[in-house]
């Protein structure tokens, strides 16, 4: 049994952290959790660029008894996605050993630090609802929501020809999450059935028109009057999340690092000792960018 010393207790308390944390930025994703991930455990730095390949498009000839096949030189597309946004919360423990004595303590200084990163990168996901520009916006800024806007935009994604094998997904604020569950004909349990039943009593929409519905608090808005409140309908392959892991810090520079990786997810936890505090300090730092990946596949659904 290998001794216990101070640098493996230490090593332990950042594992202990990066385990804590990770699941709990997952469980407070909304976007991150609905976008194409595309996490390697591989080292970068703020400001690479990563290339997305986007499949090329075929198309079927009729070939006659006797003939010969038409061949095709397509051409593979490709996003490039920056790397652009290094996002950490950091914070102080004056006495950690008390943490590791009651976990639950633990988790009561990660939560706002866990929450801070998530919200970050939903706003940055959230924003890129001008990058659809492809298919024209439904809605009316500052108007409700109505089902023909909800099936217009179904229907937008139909035309462009999103695959049927995806699942659609509609992000909307909660204004406009109130409004849908208010739509007569997707609240009450005689004309929508166990779904509107749902609506009516448990307050969730669940889904209307193929649109797997969801609501956050970081939808993106304009304007002041009216204020535009612009939701988005698309499917995952519309938006791209590209994380990267970030580099240990150097040696004997008393940091401590250990990475946590779930999902195709991934972040750094750093523990470091402050003398002016006499305290530990935790950083969770995650560096990612965002893109649109396929500009057909989303459209802008203003309220």
């Amino acid at each position: 049994m290998p001794a216990i010393t101070s640098t493996n207790v230490a090593t332990a308390i950042v594992k202990l952290v990066a385990a804590d944390a990770l699941p709990a930025l997952v469980s407070n994703l909304v976007m991150g959790n609905l976008v194409n991930r595309d996490y390697e455990p591989t080292l970068a730095q703020a400001g690479d660029t990563v290339n997305v390949p986007i499949p090329p498009t075929l198309v079927a000839n009729n070939i006659a008894e006797g003939g010969t096949v038409t061949t095709q030189n397509p051409t593979l597309g490709n996003a490039q996605i920056v790397l652009n946004t290094h996002a950490e919360a950091t914070f102080q423990i004056p006495d950690v050993t008390k943490v590791l004595a009651v976990p639950d303590l633990l988790r009561v200084y990660m939560q706002p630090a866990v929450i801070a990163i998530a919200e970050r990168i939903e706003s940055d996901l959230l924003g890129l609802y001008a990058s659809f520009s492809a298919n024209t916006p439904v809605g009316i800024a500052g108007t409700p929501i109505t089902e023909a806007v909800v099936d217009a935009a179904e229907t937008a994604l139909f035309a462009a020809k999103v695959p049927s094998s995806q699942p659609k997904h509609l992000i909307v604020d909660a204004n406009t999450y109130s409004q849908m569950r208010q739509i007569p004909r997707f609240s009450e349990f005689q004309t929508a059935g166990d779904a509107g039943l749902r609506a009516l009593i448990e307050g969730t929409v669940g889904k209307i028109k193929d649109f797997f519905v969801f609501r956050s608090q970081l939808v993106a808005k304009t304007g002041s009057s009216p204020v535009t409140t612009h939701n988005v309908a698309f499917v995952r392959d519309a938006i791209g999340l590209v994380i990267r892991r970030l580099p240990q810090p150097l040696p004997g520079t008393g940091a401590i690092a250990e990475y946590a990786d779930l999902g195709n997810f991934g972040m750094r936890v750093i523990m470091s000792y402050q003398p002016n505090t006499l305290s530990q300090q935790f950083t969770v730092d995650v560096l990612y960018g965002v893109a649109a990946l396929r500009n057909t596949f989303a459209v802008q659904v203003n309220s």
